[in-house]
């Protein structure tokens, strides 16, 4: 928009740019892009027009009438008032808003009066009150007196719409963001308008919950407090919060969030607002899973094991113990350093560089999860040093004109992601492919979206059985292999790659053979960061190969170290690192907040654990690392510390502490202070200081190491009773960071197995049965679902409720498992959703 310069020369004097017009607003001419509403123009040039129903992120519905404005066409005005947030610009419009029309004020007057007919005027009740659009509104653009008194209507309240998101009716002025949002944005049309005039209101369908990981964005976009948030309604009110801006811990996609907070306590938790990453928008994991920071068993104080029992000690003594048992172990057969995926860039850092100075080893590996060789040689050739400038956006995603995501599934993984692509897909500019062996929720929301016209189809589903991934690579179906050779089309590959032997290679291939461009989008928060600052066998800071010996004096020169001080020979990886353990060849273990349940071998890591000399744990609440850590030290979460993530474009997030002077240290000090012990010098001792000394490295100006080849794998062969398991983890999970959130676990997807009606019938499989999944190792009985999959495939969550497949079955996604139905289930057991254990997963 650009506002035209007063002048003495005609309008044809000054030609229009374009695709632009020119009209009149308030008595002044702007120009402005052709198709753009007029309540866009008017806010950027500074006229605030009320409104209830308009949200930048929505389609125009025109619902609550409070935008009116008059509108002359041709000199001609039009017959009543116009909604400014459905009408879109003309040349020649001219266009006045209540500032100079006393048309239009009057007309907002009263349309202000007409939806406080029957509001409550609760205000010093309402969880909304004193950030209420209504409450504002009503006083800037409403009447002092109205002339109804009939008897407000009234509604039993609240009514749970799901177990996080309550209802007051009365208060609803029908604006319709909630429904609007849930069928466009998050394509989840379980909340919609019933009934019709006086009695139309807000509802869901009977026996259908409002089941979306993206309810808790109503309640923010509701303009009144008839969407309230069941953990924080009646908690606070807003003049008695500290906001602090903050980034989400959760995953890898980056959500600017903001933290309310009281008293030293965090109460609720808002989407922040980023264009750039997640508009407005944030799950409902990022906005009500925090309170895992105050369990109870957070534990506060350093633990010293004695006579076989952890007991309280200083964190003097503890320190002092912890660095004597890990120099004996150092200088015995080793130490191996799992920091896992949690971690801040900066806190990361400090485990890399503990490792290579303090324990003088690269026997490092952040990825507490399903992990391979080829995985760890596609990181170092494909994903270290990719930054926004240089590798894939969000804005890229949404402006691709086709996505294949590969052993990813966004909605569960990266929700953020799951809504550009929905987002891509429903303005009908993207094709969103997917290959996996059923299409989930997540995949039929971004391949067919739900118009009022009918269901569009904009992608598909490339079924495949677990484990041939790189076979159907190979041979992609023409319309796929055709829609990933235009220009800007992007492959996204997840971390379960890892599983699947050869697939990081094909993805590769295909890239190649098609020109698509390639994004890496792994689950947690600090995968991005803990690669680019060397928390792995292979890498040091900033990218540098631990073989190259440049890079490495680079790094000597940096830590003033002197010349040949750091280990030059490549590191074990974490399965390597926990097998040398269990086997006796490595004397000690620094573990910091890795849950063995997330391993691919849990039996493996709790072998190592009991087996090691010495074992340092770094965490915020007990674990079954807790079990065998000879000393414990406890970390600061994120809300009480400051630092960075990097999320999986590669953008650093930059937040600083919500909660002050609580005594909890980062763990990058922690580091710090135990290397000191040991006669080494971190100078990690603040976030800031060890971010601003990784800034000063710098990255890695060399070659590339060489991308993986390998030959890709094939699924295995299945017998009558056998099946192909594909399996991934769930967005709500048994994960420990989702700790004593007990309404965002009733709205966790069911815990079932997911398999196809032929599978099903070969073993004798009906409805109302369950299906019981084993192998040598254990088994898993859950209720059986049916869908269209490759015949001898089978799905299971990887870690929801009962259904812990690394833990129980002890295999992952492509393995061999054995299947047969059971009883059938009782009412109970059909009804109910995967719980969250306290002590489960570590994200």
């Amino acid at each position: 928009m650009t506002v035209a310069p007063s002048s003495n020369d005609t309008a044809e004097a000054r030609p229009l740019p374009p695709g632009y017009v020119r009209l009149t607003i308030d008595g002044i001419e702007v120009v402005a892009p052709k198709g753009e509403l007029l309540i866009r123009t008017a806010e950027r040039m500074g006229i605030t027009i009320p409104r209830f129903c308009d949200h930048p992120l929505l389609d125009p519905a025109g619902a609550c009438r409070q935008c009116l404005v008059e509108v002359e066409m041709g000199g001609r005005p039009m017959p009543k008032p116009q909604a400014s947030c459905t009408m879109t610009v003309a040349d020649g419009m001219v266009v006045k808003t209540q500032r100079t029309s006393p048309v239009a004020d009057k007309a907002q007057q009263g349309v202000m009066e007409l939806l406080l007919i029957n509001h409550p005027l609760d205000c010093p009740v309402c969880d909304k009150g004193g950030e209420c659009p209504l409450q504002n509104q009503a006083l800037k653009h409403g009447r002092a007196e109205s002339r109804f008194h009939d008897a407000k209507r009234t509604f039993a309240k609240p009514v749970p719409i799901s177990s996080q998101v309550l209802l007051d009716r009365e208060r609803c002025v029908l604006c319709q963001r909630c429904t609007r949002f849930s069928k466009q944005v998050a394509g989840d049309p379980f909340i919609e308008l019933l009934e019709r005039g006086a009695l139309q209101q807000i509802g869901i369908g009977e026996q259908q919950p409002f089941q979306s990981y993206f309810s808790g964005n109503t309640i923010q976009i509701c303009p009144v407090g008839a969407l309230t948030s069941a953990a924080y309604r009646f908690r606070s009110r807003p003049f008695d919060l500290v906001s602090t801006p903050g980034q989400c811990e959760h995953c890898a996609s980056g959500c600017e969030i903001r933290n309310d907070w009281r008293r030293g306590k965090v109460m609720r938790r808002l989407a922040g607002d980023d264009p750039e990453v997640n508009e407005e928008w944030i799950c409902d994991k990022g906005r009500f899973a925090f309170r895992y920071a105050t369990a109870g068993d957070r534990i506060t104080r350093p633990l010293i094991r004695e006579n076989g029992e952890l007991r309280p000690a200083s964190w003097t003594e503890a320190l002092q113990a912890a660095a004597k048992g890990l120099a004996a172990a150092r200088d015995a057969n080793g130490v191996g350093v799992l920091p896992g995926g949690r971690l801040t860039v900066e806190d990361a850092y400090a485990y890399s560089k503990f490792a290579r100075i303090a324990l003088r080893t690269n026997d490092i590996d952040y990825r507490s999860r399903p992990h391979s060789e080829e995985e760890l040689r596609f990181l170092e050739s494909t994903v270290v040093g990719v930054t926004p400038g240089t590798g894939v956006t969000y804005r890229e995603l949404e402006s691709a004109p086709a996505v294949l995501c590969v052993a990813f599934e966004p909605e569960e993984e990266s929700p953020i992601v799951f809504l550009r692509l929905r987002k891509a897909a429903r303005k009908g500019k993207t094709k969103v492919f997917h290959v996996g062996p059923w299409a989930s929720p997540g995949v039929a929301k971004t391949t067919v979206i739900v118009h009022d016209g009918g269901p569009v189809q904009t992608g598909s589903l490339i079924p495949c059985m677990p484990g041939d991934e790189p076979l159907l690579l190979r041979e992609l179906p023409s319309d796929a292999e055709n829609a990933l050779q235009q220009p800007g089309a992007v492959l996204i590959v997840g971390e379960r790659a890892a599983e699947i032997p050869g697939l990081y290679s094909e993805v590769l291939r295909t890239a190649q053979r098609t020109g698509a461009r390639v994004a890496w989008i792994p689950r947690r928060a600090g995968e991005r960061g803990a690669i680019e600052v060397g928390a792995l066998p292979t890498l040091l800071p900033g990218g540098r190969p631990v073989a190259d010996a440049a890079a490495r004096a680079e790094i000597e020169q940096s830590w003033g170290l002197v010349s040949g001080a750091l280990p030059t020979t490549a590191g074990r990886d974490l399965t390597a690192i926990l097998t040398a353990a269990a086997a006796g060849e490595l004397s000690g273990l620094v573990v910091g907040g890795v849950d063995p349940n997330d391993l691919p071998d849990p039996a493996l890591a709790d072998k190592a654990l009991h087996r090691a000399d010495f074992v340092v744990s770094l965490e915020l609440r007990p674990s079954a690392v807790t079990e065998h850590a000879d000393v414990v030290l406890p970390i600061a979460p994120s809300v009480e510390k400051a630092g960075s993530y990097l999320n999986w474009e590669g953008r650093r997030r930059e937040f600083r502490t919500t909660i002050e002077g609580t005594g909890a240290l980062p763990d990058c000090r922690v580091l710090d202070t135990l290397a000191v012990e040991m006669d080494a010098d971190l100078f990690t001792q603040t976030p800031a200081a060890a971010g601003a000394e990784l800034d000063r490295i710098g990255p890695h100006t060399g070659a590339r190491l060489p991308a993986p080849d390998e030959p890709g794998g094939r699924a295995p062969a299945f017998g009558a009773n056998q099946a192909v398991l594909a399996t991934w983890r769930q967005l709500l999970d048994n994960g420990s960071m989702q700790a004593e959130e007990p309404n965002l676990a009733g709205t966790a997807r069911r815990t079932v197995a997911v398999l196809s009606p032929r599978t099903a019938q070969r073993i004798g499989l009906g409805l109302g049965q369950r299906i019981e999944v084993r192998t040598a190792k254990g088994a898993v009985v859950l209720p059986a679902e049916f869908a269209e999959m490759p015949d001898g495939a089978l799905w299971l969550p990887a870690d929801s409720g009962t259904s812990e497949v690394h833990r129980v079955l002890g295999v992952g996604h492509g393995a061999l498992v054995d299947i047969a139905a059971t009883t059938p289930m009782s009412p109970a057991a059909g009804n109910g959703h995967g719980t969250t254990h306290l002590d489960g997963g570590s994200a």
